[in-house]
C-alpha cells in the first residue's frame, strides 16, 4: 500500500529539517564545560609569559604602525593575548561567575594600561613622530569595526568550545584588532594628541565590548551551566552585581554604537549626494568636508570654475531630501574661503585653463602638455587631525609654462589656508608630506 502524500512529504520534510540542525549544531565536537572554562581563565592572567607576550606585541605593533606596515601590526596582533581576558568577562557573566567577571576586568585593566604605558613609552623615544596612514585609521571607529568586534567575538568564542583547537582565535585576533588601537592611544599620549588618545580608546572600548556581548550570546546558546550558590541571598546579590556591571557597559556601547551607525550612513548619503548632484563641466569640489552632529549635520563644499547661480544652488538644496539629508545644511564656497581672506582668482585661472580646456583642445595630441589623468587621493581627514590649524586646501594637477624656455610641465599645485602663521621648517615638512602622501613627482605648495 503506497504512503499517502501529505505523509511521505511530512517525512521528508522532517528529514531536510534534521539534515540541516545537525549541520548546524553547534554541541558538536563541544568541548567539557569545564576545560573551556580553563582554558579561557588560563589565557586571562597576564603574569610571566603572558605579561612578557603582551609587551612584545605592544613593541612590535608599535613599531608596525610607526613605520607604516600592515605585515608588522597584523604580526603583533596574531601574538596578542588580549582575548583572553574580555572572554573571560562574557563567559563570566553568560555563567553567574562573579569571580570570573572580576578577574577578567581587573586582567584587562591591567592589560590595557601596561599596553598604553609601553607603547607611549615607544612613541616618545622613536625619532619618527609622522601619524602613517595606519595609525590614522585607528582613531576613528566606524560601523564596519562594530560588526567585525562582533562577528570576530562569535567566532572566537565557538573555536574556544571546541574539542579540536584550530587556527580560528589568531584569525580572530587579526580581525577584531584590539592591539593597534592601543599603541595609536599611546602615540596620542606621546605627540600629546589628545583626538588621537581618545579616539583609540573608542575603537578600543567598543572593539572589547562587543567580543564582550557575542561571547556571553553563544554561552548562552550552548547552554553552559550556571553558577550556584548555597546561600540564596548571595546569589542574587552576585547576579544584581553583574546585572551593575552589563549594564554600566553595555548602554554607553549601544549609544556609541548608534552613533556610528547614523553617522556612516550620513557620510555615505552625503557623498552620492555631491557624486550625483554636482556633476558640472566647467565646475568641479575640489573640497568637501562632512561635519557630523547630534544638532544637525552640515555638507561644506569648495568649488573651482564657472561660479553656478543661487538659483542652481537653491535647486540642488531641495534635492537634501531625496538623500535621506533632512537636517543637513549645505554649505558651498565657490573659490573664496570664508572669511574672504584667500583670494583664489590667480590660482583658479591657472587650474580652470588646464582642467577645462580640453573642449578646445580635445583634437591637438601633446602629451607633454596632458594633465594626468590619476586621481588625487582624499587625504581631508588626515590633514584635520595633523593640521588642525588648516582651514581649507585645493590640490590639483596644473600645467606651469616657462617664459624663459618653450617648457611646459605638469605639477601637483597645493594651496592651503592655515587661522595662522606658519613656520618655514613647519611649511617644509607639509610639503615632503604631501609629495609623499599624494604619490606626485613634483609639488608646489602656497600658503597665502
Amino acid at each position: 500500500m503506497t504512503e499517502p502524500q501529505h505523509k511521505k512529504s511530512a517525512r521528508i520534510f522532517r528529514i531536510i529539517k534534521f539534515s540541516i540542525a545537525r549541520r548546524f549544531d553547534l554541541h558538536l565536537d563541544k568541548a567539557d564545560e569545564d576545560d573551556v572554562a580553563k582554558s579561557i581563565k588560563k589565557n586571562s592572567d597576564f603574569v610571566g609569559a603572558n605579561l612578557w607576550t603582551l609587551i612584545f606585541a605592544i613593541l612590535i605593533a608599535s613599531i608596525g604602525l610607526n613605520v607604516n606596515s600592515t605585515a608588522v601590526i597584523i604580526g603583533a596582533m596574531l601574538i596578542s593575548p588580549l582575548m583572553g581576558p574580555i572572554m573571560g568577562i562574557g563567559l563570566g557573566v553568560g555563567t553567574n561567575d562573579f569571580e570570573l567577571v572580576k578577574k577578567g576586568l581587573r586582567n584587562l585593566l591591567i592589560a590595557t594600561l601596561i599596553s598604553i604605558v609601553v607603547s607611549t613609552f615607544y612613541f616618545w623615544i622613536t625619532p619618527l613622530h609622522d601619524a602613517q596612514s595606519e595609525l590614522l585609521a585607528r582613531t576613528t571607529p566606524s560601523i564596519w569595526d562594530v560588526f567585525i568586534a562582533f562577528f570576530g567575538g562569535l567566532a572566537g568564542i565557538v573555536a574556544g568550545t571546541r574539542k579540536e583547537k584550530s587556527n580560528v582565535i589568531p584569525g580572530v585576533a587579526i580581525a577584531t584588532a584590539l592591539m593597534p588601537p592601543l599603541c595609536t592611544a599611546g602615540f596620542g599620549l606621546a605627540n600629546g594628541n589628545l583626538y588621537y588618545f581618545l579616539g583609540a580608546i573608542y575603537l578600543y572600548f567598543i572593539n572589547s565590548i562587543f567580543i564582550c556581548i557575542s561571547t556571553y550570546l553563544i554561552v548562552r546558546f550552548l547552554k553552559f551551566g550556571k553558577k550556584h550558590f548555597d546561600d540564596s541571598e548571595a546569589e542574587k546579590k552576585v547576579s544584581r552585581y553583574i546585572m551593575i556591571i552589563v549594564i554600566i557597559a553595555v548602554l554607553p556601547s549601544v549609544y556609541l554604537a548608534y552613533g556610528i551607525v547614523d553617522k556612516s550612513i550620513f557620510e555615505n548619503s552625503a557623498k552620492k549626494f555631491v557624486n550625483e548632484q554636482f556633476q558640472f563641466i566647467n565646475t568641479q569640489v575640489v573640497s568637501k568636508t562632512l561635519k557630523y552632529s547630534s544638532k544637525g549635520n552640515e555638507i561644506d563644499l569648495l568649488l573651482i570654475g564657472y561660479e553656478l547661480p543661487k538659483s542652481k544652488i537653491d535647486s540642488i538644496r531641495g534635492n537634501l531630501l531625496n538623500y535621506k539629508l533632512k537636517n543637513t545644511k549645505l554649505n558651498i564656497r565657490q573659490g573664496l574661503n570664508a572669511k574672504q581672506e584667500i583670494d583664489f582668482s590667480q590660482i583658479k585661472a591657472s587650474i580652470l585653463e588646464d582642467v577645462f580646456k580640453k573642449d578646445s583642445t580635445a583634437g591637438v595630441a601633446n602629451p607633454q602638455v596632458s594633465l594626468s589623468e590619476r586621481p588625487l587621493p582624499d587625504i581631508r581627514s588626515e590633514l584635520r587631525v595633523l593640521y588642525p590649524e588648516m582651514k581649507e586646501y585645493t590640490a590639483a594637477n596644473v600645467v606651469v609654462e616657462r617664459l624663459d624656455k618653450p617648457i611646459k610641465d605638469t605639477i601637483t599645485m597645493v594651496v592651503a589656508g592655515f587661522s595662522k602663521p606658519m613656520k618655514g621648517a613647519d611649511r617644509l615638512k607639509l610639503s615632503r608630506w604631501l609629495k609623499t602622501r599624494l604619490n606626485v613627482d613634483s609639488l608646489r605648495l602656497l600658503i597665502p
